[in-house]
């Protein structure tokens, strides 16, 4: 699709509307109809984060279907960098798709593309290799011997994180239930946010007072509410990417909130140094402070604070990320247009291959570094692999993956039309 020469904060400035009261509106026609290039390059960004994050868990302390024999604590420090943002990161890319495809499509268009890209998916995954990551954990623990086929039938004894096996959030394919519905209980607010006087004055408000200097970092004002509210045992356990399942609503608004309003995009790109310089200053601030404190337990003033720094430099991390991209990731490249479209796809696969290269490699007598970047490698090729060579090129597969089926060319209909003449 061909989209205007315009100015990815700003816009074109020729289409800029002004309402009855004289004020130029938020956003223009422009703003909801553009490719936004900078969403697709940190899409690419956050799915390779997400890629490493996922390789480097078999070799750390943190809790994984398949564990090296040694541990590293400094896996788990860069996981939990990399968890800080990283997933925070998909919901706000999330979020801010969310106002350009409501901004193209209506509400019905809207439901059937979140089920597509995200539902099915989902339920495909559920119930054939998610199934094999709780068939690797198994046989990896030694819980079960026996083929796949052998416990697939066990695989619907009980709920799996419950004593059973039946993944009923998908494992790692839980971000795409949570925004699922999350898509769904929004969709409500989101339209009237954009469509009603009203909603769009609140949203203009809301813009204009974050665009002012600094108060963008009152974006981390509800997780640190919400993680000093919901216990770490119960709803507020971190199981997930890093974070709370009640948490990631924040980032998701927050994506729409931003994309909505662009002087708060151009305020984001203008401190966009800073929020570098407070994201990695506040990581090893994090450190001293809760060493220093004597890891504080939940409702206490220790782990209040902590908490409140740790949500800070998640959003400085995510406003650096976001203001640097806005300044210089707004180009289009055939290889941003390869992988924007493997995105999803990669995402669905790219767990089990490392999972499965894992059950073999950790038992391999060589030096964990070399099994670790092996892992890696080998991992990123075969997913790579199975995506170019099955589901790139089949539209069933393309669908079952939340993709849109390939369209013929016109040459190869008006050479099969031909042929039916002839």
């Amino acid at each position: 699709m061909n989209v205007p020469a315009v100015d990815p904060i700003l816009g074109s400035g020729s289409e800029k509307a002004v309402n009855a009261k004289g004020r130029i509106k938020m956003y223009t026609q422009s703003a909801t109809t553009q490719r936004r290039y900078d969403l697709d390059w940190m899409r690419v960004l956050a799915i390779l984060t997400v890629f490493i994050y996922h390789c480097a868990l078999i070799f750390g302390p943190d809790p994984s279907s398949i564990k090296n024999s040694t541990t590293y604590v400094f896996v788990d420090d860069w996981s939990d960098f990399a968890g800080s943002w990283g997933m925070p990161l998909f919901f706000l890319i999330s979020g801010a798709s969310a106002f350009y495809a409501l901004g193209k499509v209506g509400p019905g268009k809207y439901v059937k593309g979140i089920v597509m890209r995200l539902l099915v998916p989902l339920m495909v995954g559920i119930f054939t290799h998610i199934a094999f990551q709780v068939y690797l954990e198994h046989i990896h623990k030694r819980t079960f011997s026996g083929s796949f086929f052998d416990f697939y039938p066990h695989y619907f004894e009980g709920m799996y994180a419950f004593g059973g096996n039946f993944a009923w959030m998908g494992l790692h394919l839980w971000y795409l239930e949570e925004l699922f519905i999350l898509s769904l209980f929004c969709l409500p607010i989101f339209l009237w946010l954009k469509n009603s006087s009203r909603g769009q004055c609140a949203l203009r408000s809301l813009g204009d007072f974050l665009a002012k200097s600094g108060a963008m970092y009152l974006f981390a004002l509800p997780a640190i509410v919400l993680i000093n509210v919901l216990d770490p045992e119960t709803w507020g356990t971190t199981a997930l990417g890093g974070w709370s399942i009640l948490i990631y609503p924040c980032f998701f608004v927050s994506g729409f909130v931003i994309i909505s309003h662009e002087r708060l995009q151009a305020s984001i790109k203008r401190w966009r140094w800073i929020s570098l310089i407070a994201g990695i200053l506040s990581w090893p601030t994090i450190d001293i402070l809760w060493t220093a404190l004597g890891d504080p337990s939940f409702g206490t003033s220790g782990f209040a604070l902590g908490s409140g720094v740790y949500c800070l430099s998640a959003w400085s991390w995510l406003l650096a990320i976001s203001g640097f991209g806005m300044k210089h990731l707004t180009f289009k490249t055939s290889f941003l247009k390869y992988a924007n479209e493997a995105v999803l796809p990669f995402y669905i696969l790219h767990y089990t291959v490392i999972l499965t290269l894992g059950y073999f490699v950790v038992d391999w007598v060589i030096p964990d570094g070399l099994k670790f970047a092996f892992i890696l490698i080998a991992s990123f090729l075969v997913t790579m692999g199975l995506y170019e060579s099955l589901v790139r090129r089949n539209n069933l597969l393309r669908i079952l993956f939340g993709m849109k089926p390939k369209e013929r060319r016109a040459a190869d209909v008006r050479s099969v039309l031909a042929g039916q003449e002839a």
